[in-house]
């Protein structure tokens, strides 16, 4: 064994005991952070149950029914494009509104229980509808992530400096262990519906729509009256002017990004990076469905990956801390190119359930270990401005790979498919193209993986210190 592995090996059996001793910890913690954690708990449902888990099967079984396999993905994956494409266009002007007043916690009420109306809104289209089925599912995606945008701003205001990315990490491991439970429940009442009162599973997957429009908005009246979100000043401001001024700094902050180079060259490793495993969350089960899977078996896998990644994502984020968060993000990235890889050649439900088990190591730690890293590079005084710019760029993260993985899909499709194909060439080439499919999502994390490796750390926290000191433009020249 290596140096570098025997490093990696003992910095693993130091983040075990983080999670042992995880308990100990959290009796310390006041109502104001299991408030903000609770939420990530509460619309964790949504993205398991609804985007990764039951949607992607009843729009492809119900809404989209006599639809070609590679169709529907790709009708699915445009859905999530253009919903994400809608939140990060948006996201800059709810951020400045939101920065001058305080109104985050009121924008963050108003987006969610938009997620919870559509959400529940899903119980009512009707088979075949797959246009209503791709309205409704998009505005609830917009209510989800604008939602999102300001509880991470809120991370700040209820956690202290040197306890900030365990509170992020607890809110990562709530999220799973929250959407987990509740999707549990779910998948027994699609395999017991009768014990639930309910006709078949069909029924029982509407009905699930409900119970995570329930948990969602039930779950959110902890954050409304546990968090308290500071008081700013300057209270009179219109909302005309809020925007405005709010314009004028996501500018600045956008020519002082293009000066610190460190900081643009990590956004955009992000980007690819990230777009990769977003993609992979929400695209998972159709992708199985694609190659022939039986829902129980994707449902199956999906579990594995919520109850894995509750402790995963503290380990991970421990890990970081021993080992280093940019080898950690670097161990992250890997693991999700070798699950894209295997995805690509498997055959078999063990095989998914072993991916399922790679994911959820791998998805919350990446995620909780790049917000640690970027904090490193931003100027300490400008922690709101910057992560704002960070959450939109997130939230753009969801557009390229759902609409690569469905346009090499149909291409593929197209190249191969005979004039007159049989029934069984319709199906194997249907399938060779949803491999193609996925194997394309390759490129994002090899572009992220890339770039990362050009990231210096050490010369983003001189860049962010020098920007901070107030040297102003001439600071700004030197770190160019």
């Amino acid at each position: 064994m290596s140096i570098h592995n025997k490093g990696l090996a003992a910095a693993i059996r130091r983040s075990a005991l983080f999670v042992k001793k995880g308990g100990e910890g959290m009796k310390k913690l006041g109502k104001q952070v299991w408030g903000w954690a609770l939420y990530d708990w509460a619309n964790s449902a949504f993205a398991t149950t609804v985007m990764a888990g039951f949607f992607p099967i009843f729009f492809k079984q119900y809404w989209s029914v006599g639809a070609d396999v590679n169709t529907s993905t790709a009708q699915l994956g445009f859905a999530n494009a253009i919903a994400s494409l809608i939140v990060a266009a948006m996201a800059p002007l709810l951020g400045a509104i939101a920065d001058r007043g305080s109104a985050k916690k009121r924008l963050l009420l108003l987006f969610a229980y938009l997620g919870v109306l559509m959400t529940a809104s899903l119980f009512f289209v009707q088979q075949g509808q797959w246009l209503w089925a791709v309205f409704v599912y998009s505005m609830g995606i917009i209510g989800f992530s604008g939602a999102n945008i300001f509880y991470d701003s809120l991370l700040p205001g209820v956690a202290k400096k040197d306890n900030i990315d365990y509170i992020s990490s607890l809110g990562f491991s709530l999220g799973y262990l929250g959407g987990g439970v509740l999707f549990l429940i779910n998948v027994l009442m699609t395999l017991y519906p009768k014990v639930f009162g309910l006709a078949d599973a069909g029924e029982a997957v509407r009905w699930s729509f409900l119970t995570v429009a329930l948990w969602w908005g039930g779950f959110t009246l902890f954050t409304l009256f546990w968090v308290e979100e500071e008081k700013k000043a300057v209270e009179s401001r219109s909302v005309m002017q809020s925007i405005r001024e709010g314009g004028r700094q996501f500018v600045e902050t956008f020519h002082e990004i293009r000066h610190l180079k460190t900081i643009f060259l990590f956004l955009l490793a992000y980007w690819f990076y990230i777009d990769g495993v977003d993609t992979i969350v929400r695209m998972a089960v159709d992708y199985g469905l694609s190659l022939g899977f039986v829902s129980n078996d994707l449902i199956i896998a999906l579990l594995i990956v919520q109850f894995v990644g509750f402790p995963a994502a503290l380990l991970f984020g421990k890990l970081g801390q021993s080992w280093g968060v940019r080898k950690s993000i670097f161990l992250g990235i890997g693991i999700y190119m070798l699950i894209t890889l295997w995805g690509v050649m498997m055959e078999s439900k063990q095989e998914f359930y072993i991916l399922a088990g790679a994911i959820g190591l791998a998805q919350g730690g990446i995620q909780a270990l790049s917000r640690s890293f970027y904090s490193r590079l931003i100027p300490a005084d400008k922690p709101a401005e910057y992560y704002g710019f960070y959450n939109m760029l997130g939230k753009f993260a969801a557009i390229l790979g759902p609409a690569l993985m469905g346009s090499v899909g149909l291409l593929v499709r197209r190249l191969l498919m005979p004039p007159t194909p049989t029934a069984e060439q319709v199906e194997t080439v249907g399938r060779i193209a949803s491999r193609w499919g996925i194997g394309s999502l390759l490129l994002l994390f090899l572009i992220g993986g890339v770039l990362l490796y050009f990231v210096d750390e050490e010369k983003g926290k001189q860049e962010a210190l020098c920007l901070a000191g107030g040297e102003g433009a001439q600071a700004k020249e030197r770190v160019a």
